[in-house]
């Protein structure tokens, strides 16, 4: 049971770490890098599932085939992640036309390279739900409280065991004294 306990403590331990660094990486000024974002919408099934994260970034060229995620990434405004479709150039610049794997048709709008955060280098499937929890302010404080509560806890059942050990010890050596006494 306490070898049991251990291991959950570490995998939970190391997930919290993991979702950290997932809401940290992106926000470091890096030129080219890497961004955590999670599918919102079942239009990359079965490739990417709803509530995945996706890791982006961005390339110098694309292709048929890739994944990408293009669009304004705001507040309000949610990028996309499909793939291209097809692709044309218009006077030297490429145009990509995008679809969902889930979906019937090709999206509408074409995509510029100006429009693209980046291609999509994996996904961890439903990991973007913890990611967005630990994004709000009541998620990222579970965050930390979660963790300090179990370290907290921990050190004081330490401290209680030790306490005890120290009594018990007490209690044995004044017990071997009034014996060694009483003998006498």
């Amino acid at each position: 049971m306490k070898k049991l306990f251990k291991i959950l403590y570490y995998i939970f331990f190391a997930a919290i770490v993991i979702i950290a660094l997932g809401v940290i990486a992106p926000l470091l000024p890096i030129p080219g890098n890497y961004q955590i974002l999670t599918v919102l919408s079942g239009s990359m099934e079965p490739a990417i599932h709803t509530g995945s994260v996706v890791a982006v970034k961005p390339a110098d060229d694309y292709k048929i085939g890739d994944v990408i995620t293009f669009g304004e990434s705001t507040k309000t405004k949610t990028p996309t992640t499909h793939r291209i479709h097809d692709m044309k150039v218009q006077e030297g610049n490429p145009i990509y036309m995008t679809k969902g794997d889930a979906n019937n048709a090709p999206d509408s709008k074409e995509i510029t390279n100006k429009d693209i955060i980046g291609k999509v280098l994996f996904s961890v499937p439903y990991a973007g739900y913890a990611i967005d929890t630990a994004r709000k302010p009541w998620g990222f404080a579970l965050i930390i409280i979660i963790p300090a509560a179990v370290l907290v806890g921990d050190e004081f059942r330490k401290i209680w065991k030790e306490a005890q050990r120290i009594r018990n010890k007490k209690i044995s050596k004044l017990e071997k004294n009034e014996e060694e006494n009483g003998d006498n």
